[in-house]
């Protein structure tokens, strides 16, 4: 500390409930974004209001919540029990305060720590909370965390239950938008954990009838299964399991009392353990472990008394514990699984069949592969010693916290002068990038071989840590950062492909971008701005006095770093890659990779701009 430097007790400030949240925010709802992603905080937000209406009707009350979304106004209505009218201020402003610190009225919660509407209300420009019960209604209003209409009780006639409207703001969330798909994934989610609850959503209903067999169902069409979907039934536990036809990697959906843990944690340990061991008991067989999980599509939700999470925004469970009197986690799905899945397979000998000539598939191609693979990690090894292929960031340099992880983004450049312009204008701590040396090869078709045989797409796996599935994928976020040319265009749909071709599971998790870039510059001697689009050029026009100067970007490597920087910073503009639900993988590659018809090459050329409809 310099020698001039005074610390006394001037500089010692406490920061209220809001202000901390407000100055916080990641600590409370992990990244900001701006609604692109699927773990944004503008998705989170409404998983904090949701999850209270969740355990109101896993506590008996209330089986219809009813959302709305309309120019960022977020509306929802649940009819369950209501907060107790003299509280209500307290539960939305005043940290620990919360019914779920009392086991008796919450038995196996997910927001226990008192804290999920008080970083919605902090993080929102507008905040209203009202609360019908016993026949009266009582409605209060905040703006940014501070209260500013707190009505008395009036008598109602409404239904019971609680309605909180709110808006993020715009402050801390820039230029967020949000994305229907993103929100109708999660209320998916919670129907499926939650059978005999309605969810409707801007008039859209959701209900699930069979749960996580429901949930398989949305991933995986009846034509790529191996064999029908396992569905066990448990106290406190749901597991669904089948085998794909069509892709390499694991996928698994797990969640813990109603949620989406898309980290994992202790549960999904082990349950990938406990597969394998009784697999491996039922035949008799000691099979590799990754040949019996190899194409697995699977879900498993389990209910923890106080379960401990790894952060606030409960991605990964850290509990060792069911509680309750049970045994440990480990314990208790490994003897479900035992029992339940051995019962099953005795019952359903075709499936026991077809899963036995997976195992022996995956085995045969393994085997085949190591050799190839064993040279593939060296070479990848050596190159990302020797070369600049991958500029690393410093959340994979050991001097940054893991959860920063959510935050890290890989960028995927072609070309010297584009790779050179993000290199030096990126984030250091955050940012990476990958620069791919010419077009990647078609893999349309190929097989997994072709990863490990050709260079580019060897070490582009190496750098994202996929070669065993996407558990300990390094990069939240891959950006394609490519031209918006024809060329361009091609590199992206060549990429997109690869992915979808041997991890689709990266897109499906919502992980996989692309980056838009200005297409025009326009300025005078005060003002610069940058414009993605004919419109957008056409008004910075009309905003200058005189006759501005107007450049239009080429290509990226045209793009300066100085300028770089505005476009991956904090006002970074990427598009999600999501796959259309109206094709399986195989008929998204067979239309935009198949046979080269002139209709083919038309409907691409017409959809560059939205990514061959495969995000819409």
């Amino acid at each position: 500390m310099p020698k001039n430097t005074q610390y006394t007790e001037d500089n010692i400030r406490s920061l209220d409930w809001k202000e901390h949240i407000q100055l916080r925010p990641g600590m409370y709802i992990g990244k900001l974004g701006d609604g692109s992603s699927p773990d944004d905080g503008i998705y989170i937000l409404i998983k904090e209001v949701l999850d209270n209406s969740i355990d109101e009707f896993v506590m008996g009350s209330g089986k219809t919540i009813e959302i709305s979304i309309k120019e960022n106004v977020v509306t929802i209505r649940d009819y369950g029990r209501g907060i107790p009218l003299g509280k209500v201020v307290d539960v939305v402003s005043k940290m620990n305060t919360g019914g779920k610190y009392d086991s008796r009225a919450f038995k196996k919660s997910v927001g226990l720590n008192g804290v999920g509407t008080k970083a919605v209300n902090a993080l929102s420009s507008y905040f209203k909370v009202q609360s019908i019960r016993d026949n009266q209604s009582k409605s209060v209003e905040f703006e940014r965390g501070k209260l500013i209409t707190d009505e008395l009780p009036v008598a109602s006639s409404l239904r019971k239950g609680t309605k909180v409207t709110f808006i993020p703001d715009s402050n801390i969330f820039k230029n967020y938008k949000f994305r229907n798909e993103y929100i109708e994934k999660m209320l998916k989610n919670y129907v499926f954990l939650n059978r005999g609850l309605t969810i409707i959503f801007n008039g859209e209903k959701f209900i699930s009838e069979n749960g996580l067999k429901d949930l398989l169902e949305e991933q995986i069409t009846e034509e790529a299964m191996q064999y029908p979907i396992i569905h066990l039934l448990g106290e406190d536990i749901e597991v669904a399991i089948t085998h794909s036809k069509l892709q390499y990697s694991e996928e698994y959906h797990s969640f813990v009392n109603g949620q989406h843990t898309t980290q994992g944690g202790t549960h999904q340990t082990a349950f990938r353990e406990a597969i394998v061991k009784t697999i491996r008991d039922f035949f008799g067989k000691n099979y590799d472990a990754s040949d019996i999980r190899k194409s697995i599509v699977s879900a498993i939700s389990i209910k923890v008394m106080e379960p401990v999470f790894e952060s606030q925004t409960k991605t990964k469970l850290g509990s060792t514990e069911m509680g309750g009197g049970l045994p440990s986690v480990r314990v208790f799905i490994n003897d479900f699984i035992k029992t339940k899945l051995d019962n099953y397979l005795h019952k359903n000998p075709d499936t026991a069949a077809s899963i036995q000539h997976k195992i022996v598939q995956a085995e045969k191609e393994r085997k085949e592969l190591s050799g190839i693979r064993k040279l593939a990690r060296e070479r990848a090894k050596k190159v990302s010693l020797h070369n600049k292929k991958l500029r690393d960031c410093r959340v994979h340099l050991g001097d940054m916290k893991k959860d920063n992880r959510l935050n890290s983004t890989l960028f995927i450049t072609e070309g010297d002068s584009a790779s050179g312009s993000i290199t030096k204008s990126r984030n250091v701590s955050t940012q990476a990038v990958f620069s791919l040396r010419g077009k990647p090869l078609n893999s349309y078709g190929k097989t997994k071989k072709i990863v490990y045989e050709n260079e580019e797409f060897n070490l582009l796996q190496a750098a994202l840590n996929i070669e065993d599935g996407i558990e300990n994928l390094r990069y939240n976020n891959i950006v394609i950062a490519t031209d918006a040319d024809v060329d361009g265009m091609h590199i992206r749909l060549l990429l997109i492909t690869f992915f979808l071709q041997f991890f689709p599971e990266l897109i499906k998790e919502g992980h996989l971008y692309i980056l838009e870039t200005p297409l025009f510059r326009v300025r005078d001697k005060k003002n610069t701005y940058y414009c993605y689009s004919e419109e957008e050029k056409q008004q910075a026009i009309k905003k200058l006095k005189g006759k501005p100067e107007i450049t239009r970007f080429k290509g990226l490597g045209e793009i300066s770093p100085n300028e770089f920087k505005y476009f991956i910073g904090e006002d970074m503009r990427i598009d999600p890659i999501m796959l259309d639900k109206s094709m399986s993988v195989d008929d998204l590659l067979a239309f935009y990779m198949g046979k080269n018809t002139y209709e083919r090459q038309q409907f691409i050329i017409e959809n560059l701009k939205v990514e061959l409809d495969i995000i819409e």
